[in-house]
């Protein structure tokens, strides 16, 4: 009996982990929206970006990354530009994955 009540108890607290794990990721906010770094900055519309260097395109959006191929004339032209939203107000943003430096991106703020 003992052995039944150990399995049950893992059973819970490996139950209770998920979910702990999932209110935490619930609670970020969806990438959409405007994003800066130094002076470049880019927005996120649901599957629509513009993007640094200005051109509106459909990327692979979910609600908390995106993902896209830079388009002719801009710096990165052909690159794979992944992001993943880490918090409300932060983006990693990586080109190519597996690129040894991602950037960290943070929501512009609106001024009057």
């Amino acid at each position: 009996m003992h052995r039944l009540e150990s399995r049950i108890a893992v059973k819970l607290l490996l139950a209770a982990a998920v979910i702990g794990l999932g209110a935490c990721i619930a609670r970020a906010d969806a990438i959409d929206g405007e994003w800066c770094l130094g002076a470049s900055h880019f927005a996120i519309d649901g599957p629509k970006i513009r993007t640094p260097g200005g051109n509106t395109i459909s990327g692979n959006y979910s609600r908390h990354g995106f993902r896209y191929v830079a388009p002719a004339g801009e710096a990165d032209a052909g690159a794979e530009i992944v992001m993943i939203l880490l918090n409300e107000e932060t983006v990693q943003l990586s080109r190519n994955p597996g690129s040894p430096k991602p950037e960290i991106w943070r929501r512009c703020k609106v001024t009057s």
